[in-house]
């Protein structure tokens, strides 16, 4: 609502954003899950409100994750995670929706992984201890990022999830995180990384722009991370840099460049009876390519978001967030496309 520009856009984003809004479905997901045996538990999540690349068609069903945990140890202290799920790399792509407080991840982190996820087969280790402490960070309503490991160490396709592997080469993925109890506090800091070859789809290319033959371009990135737990102050925030494919509005082409960019989330935590309220606020800067967007997209992006989520009861939330944005997105087809404007959106979610 009250939107001030049509033109400003983010494909990322949710589908809201742009000159046609309106009402939509997010995200409508049904888990399945279970501990088949002790040391084999399995997670299936479709979601069917997606909308296919190229179609013009809404809510379609959509594979999200489908993988297996098999625990190496009987308290699956050590475990090994193979098939689609979450790439562990940023602590806001870890954190599912109902955790999230902004309705989009930031740009600069989420750039690396279209819908965070891939093919591929990851180790995590934790203590029972710490296990148990990740998960209280999400039950005790701390917006905590769910259990991937005090290390996390994989290989993946690299290609981002549902889109078929390009190239006879693995990405590597290393995390290493840790959430602290400093009196009354918890503080997570965690660094992660990783590295491969991206091969930019053909069919995300425009006709005209100049491209490498294979299409082959590094995929690199390293990001810091540090959190400190509403306890009622909170603080979030990340910041990565590296190196991948973007489009050069200079030379018409896709090529290997420096990109970087983070964000920083201040929130509080208000509580009374059952009910819940956390105001925040979140600055977010980018500057570099997004590799699963049209040639590979440049973009130059400054937003504020200012909202709050208001939770009645567990099951159900309710966020309201005005936007502040400033972006320049351009590819081949869209040139000198710099945005300005800001909107309003509302979001009701019920978790089960």
């Amino acid at each position: 609502m009250f939107q001030t520009n049509p033109d400003l856009q983010c494909e990322q984003c949710d589908r809201s954003w742009g000159g046609n809004g309106g009402f939509s479905l997010r995200r409508v997901r049904i888990i399945l899950y279970g501990q088949l045996h002790e040391r084999v538990y399995f997670y299936l999540q479709p979601d069917f409100a997606s909308s296919l690349s190229g179609s013009s068609s809404l809510n379609a069903g959509l594979l999200r994750d489908a993988y297996m945990d098999l625990g190496l140890d009987k308290a699956s202290q050590f475990r090994v995670r193979i098939g689609q799920s979450k790439v562990p790399y940023g602590f806001e792509n870890m954190q599912s929706s109902q955790n999230r407080l902004p309705l989009d991840r930031s740009d600069a982190l989420n750039s690396a992984l279209s819908n965070e996820r891939d093919m591929g087969a990851f180790f995590y280790w934790a203590p029972t201890a710490v296990r148990k402490r990740f998960s209280s960070l999400v039950k005790d309503g701390l917006k905590g990022s769910g259990d991937y490991g005090v290390l996390g160490i994989g290989a993946f396709n690299g290609q981002t999830a549902n889109r078929p592997e390009l190239n006879n080469q693995r990405h590597v993925v290393a995390r290493l995180t840790y959430p602290l109890v400093l009196g009354k506090q918890i503080i997570e800091p965690a660094l992660q990384a990783y590295t491969g070859t991206y091969v930019v789809n053909r069919d995300q290319l425009s006709a005209g722009v100049k491209h490498r033959t294979d299409l082959s371009y590094a995929d690199q990135r390293a990001a810091a991370t540090l959190v400190l737990y509403p306890q009622p102050f909170g603080i979030q925030a990340e910041y990565n840099v590296g190196r991948g494919p973007e489009f050069n509005p200079a030379t018409d082409s896709i090529e290997t460049r420096r990109l970087h960019g983070g964000y920083i989330l201040l929130n509080y935590r208000l509580q009374y009876r059952q009910q819940q309220l956390y105001p925040f606020l979140r600055l977010q800067y980018y500057e570099g390519g997004k590799k699963h967007e049209r040639d590979a997209r440049s973009y130059s992006v400054r937003e504020a978001e200012l909202g709050v989520e208001w939770q009645p009861f567990s099951s159900f939330e309710l966020v309201t967030m005005y936007t502040l944005s400033s972006r320049r997105f351009e590819d081949f087809q869209k040139q000198n496309n710099r945005q300005r404007g800001g909107l309003l959106r509302l979001q009701a979610q019920i978790n089960f």
